[in-house]
């Protein structure tokens, strides 16, 4: 991780995380790394409170520990927390960004898997099921953009890093196409920066 920042973050400003977390829990279809896009923009464009670098490196270390996808949120929230004074309020951090993330979509999954399996033969049911494939995809690829770009701005541009476009969009038409496990594509992937390569 960079540096912390030195941030002074009163009642207001936690609970303005908190409610931005909340709001996001409700679009995060798909797993909440699809609203990663709209993290960056509220954490680091807008409040300025993580670097890009640590927005990203929360997000990469989160995504190759084992355990749930939902742990990048504890990672933001920490980093915010370390940067507004320490450790106690790097917990705090966590509390408000897992609390807000988990709460209204717990709920709401839950209420909507109970409903929808009820009544699972409703042509609505399984138009709404099949509607949310694009969607869902379409944010990955957002996110994906968003992390690619800020690799990019790091090491001096677009075009000087071509090879890591190329190689995201191989794997995408791979794990589009083919049934090879996803962890292949991810040793692949980390052996190519091993030596080099992208």
């Amino acid at each position: 991780m960079t540096e912390p920042l030195h941030l002074v973050l009163g009642a207001r400003e936690w609970f303005e995380l908190f409610f931005h977390y909340l709001s996001l829990s409700l679009l995060s279809v798909g797993g909440a790394i699809t609203t990663a896009p709209d993290m960056h923009r509220f954490l680091v464009d807008q409040q300025h409170w993580l670097t890009d670098a640590q927005f990203s490196a929360s997000i990469a270390l989160a995504q190759a520990a084992p355990g749930p996808n939902v742990l990048f949120i504890a990672l933001l929230g920490w980093n915010v927390g370390l940067n507004a004074g320490g450790v106690l309020t790097g917990l705090l951090g966590i509390l408000m960004t897992m609390l807000g993330i988990l709460i209204p979509s717990t709920t709401l999954t839950y209420i909507a898997a109970q409903w929808g399996h009820r009544n699972r033969e409703l042509r609505a049911v399984r138009a709404f099921k099949q509607g949310m494939s694009p969607i869902v995809v379409a944010l990955l690829i957002a996110t994906g953009w968003i992390l690619a770009g800020t690799n990019s701005t790091l090491q001096g541009g677009a075009l000087q890093n071509w090879p890591v476009w190329l190689l995201t969009a191989v794997t995408a038409m791979i794990v589009w196409r083919t049934r090879i496990h996803l962890l292949w594509l991810l040793g692949a992937g980390a052996l190519l920066g091993w030596f080099g390569l992208i």
